[in-house]
């Protein structure tokens, strides 16, 4: 197949890669293109911007968390029926993992057979911008580097001579100049960006930054570059496993073959959802059903849930303010409701969360304290092996995952004495305590580890199932 399409790169991390990308997407969205929006690495934030400035939900591509071809995969299917694809890159182009790049833009790049547009920072800098691409160029010359992007120029002749520098030293067209911008239009704070679904003013940056394209970009030229993406061979897609719903395992209730409905949170607390878990969900069998802990009275009728993660620390306030809400949570958990919950939702399973001073009681769930720091206690890959009983995972299985968080286990010496049980041995990342992450308590698992369920393939038919067998035990209880 073929995809016209561009990969954004930058020289590091804050040179504009995300700017350059929503841009685009936004202009050629009002043009009347279709864009697909993708977003290289581990992140949610910048892909829930690029689904708004496309209206179409952006999916993420990382080489660590799942094979080179289940990312083509999912490349094909999500850019299938577009016009357009638009590939957000992470840090600087060779970044990755060491000192290989392993895991980098570049090599998505060119597993993606993706012309590179490269954002290039050109703060206080002339003629030294083109000495740093043309050391791109020569770093890898099987990078597809097809243009050049200026970033924060200072004036017309700042960009003359860049314009001569680069086109003439390394050959390349600069397709655009971005003036620098007198404000932030995207604020950040902890973890990034702060998200479309905290902020009302989401579509003024989006018709600011859409603007700024039509004027400064060479868009007819960026195209042109993104129809020169040469053809992908693409696998053919692995069988994804579907849980028979009327048929259990050994041992196991059956169910009665109604699919199990799968609460998630989703609000401006808890966002952090990809695509292809809650897709995941479905295509094994469940039914996708949407809660809001901040707005919703009590919890609706389910047979398991999955919380995701978020900013419950922001939102504390309100969080714990719903006791009609927690009081459901906490009676259905006693009951034996399966819980898989990420980052965000394990604080929100906690006894309690410190956070700017104050302290906000949550869902009880699980007997631990969590508090908040200035600096991320957690932030990277992670590799999980799984030594314990849980409910969704095989002890021995090992999982690939990410995590950033500025929350933390308070009294963490205590561990121990508070007799908690953890599913997986830390092998790379911090989880709850630089050992261990996945706390389980009866069917609830709580990690401070984020999964991609292309990566971790069993992850949704578990959840499934237990959905079948928690619906199947409250059948059994309800009289006829």
């Amino acid at each position: 197949m073929s995809v016209p399409g561009v990969l954004v790169a930058g020289l590091r991390g804050g040179s504009g890669k995300t700017l350059l990308s929503l841009g685009l997407a936004a202009s050629f969205r009002s043009r009347g293109l279709d864009v697909a929006p993708f977003k290289k690495g581990p992140d949610y934030i910048d892909a829930s911007w690029l689904t708004r400035a496309s209206g179409i939900h952006c999916r993420n591509l990382d080489l660590f968390l799942f094979s080179p071809a289940a990312a083509l995969g999912s490349f094909a299917r999500g850019a299938a029926s577009a016009d357009l694809a638009i590939i957000e890159g992470n840090r600087g182009l060779f970044d990755g993992m060491d000192a290989e790049g392993t895991f980098s833009s570049a090599e998505l790049a060119k597993l993606l057979r993706a012309p590179v547009l490269l954002t290039v920072d050109v703060t206080k800098t002339t003629r030294t911008a083109a000495a740093m691409i043309l050391g791109c160029q020569a770093m890898d010359p099987d990078v597809p580097l097809a243009g050049v992007v200026l970033n924060r120029v200072a004036g017309s002749r700042h960009e003359s001579v860049l314009r001569q520098a680069i086109e003439g030293i390394c050959d390349l067209p600069v397709l655009g100049a971005l003036p620098k911008l007198p404000e932030d239009l995207f604020p950040e704070r902890h973890l990034g960006l702060i998200p479309p679904q905290e902020t009302q003013k989401v579509q003024d940056p989006l018709a600011r930054v859409a603007d700024m394209a039509e004027r400064y970009l060479d868009l007819a030229g960026i195209l042109e570059v993104a129809r020169k993406a040469e053809n992908l061979e693409v696998p053919p897609e692995r069988p994804r496993i579907r849980v028979e719903l009327g048929k259990q395992g050994k041992g196991e209730s059956k169910g009665n073959g109604t699919p199990p409905r799968i609460g998630v949170f989703v609000d401006e607390a808890f966002q952090f959802y990809y695509p292809e878990n809650l897709d995941a969900l479905t295509t094994a069998g469940g039914e996708v059903v949407e809660i809001s802990p901040l707005s919703d009275v009590r919890l609706p009728s389910v047979d398991a849930l999955y919380l995701g993660g978020g900013f419950p620390e922001t939102l504390a306030a309100g969080l714990s303010g719903n006791n009609p809400f927690l009081d459901s949570i906490r009676t259905l958990t006693g009951e034996g409701l399966p819980i898989y919950a990420e980052c965000g939702g394990a604080v929100y399973l906690g006894r309690s969360l410190q956070y700017g001073g104050k302290r906000f009681e949550m869902a009880g769930v699980l007997p631990v304290d969590y508090g908040f720091q200035a600096k991320p206690r957690g932030h990277g890959y992670t590799v999980l092996e799984t030594i314990g009983e849980n409910p969704f995972f095989e002890v021995g299985e090992t999982l690939r995952g990410h995590e950033f968080h500025y929350t933390y286990l308070l009294s963490p010496e205590a561990l121990e004495a508070q007799d908690l049980i953890f599913a997986f041995r830390v092998h790379r990342g911090y989880g709850f305590d630089g050992r261990f992450d996945g706390l389980v308590r009866g069917n609830v698992l709580a990690s401070y580890t984020h999964i991609h369920a292309l990566g971790v393939e069993t992850w949704a038919p578990s959840l499934v199932r237990a959905g079948v067998r928690f619906s199947a035990t409250v059948q059994e209880k309800t009289p006829p």
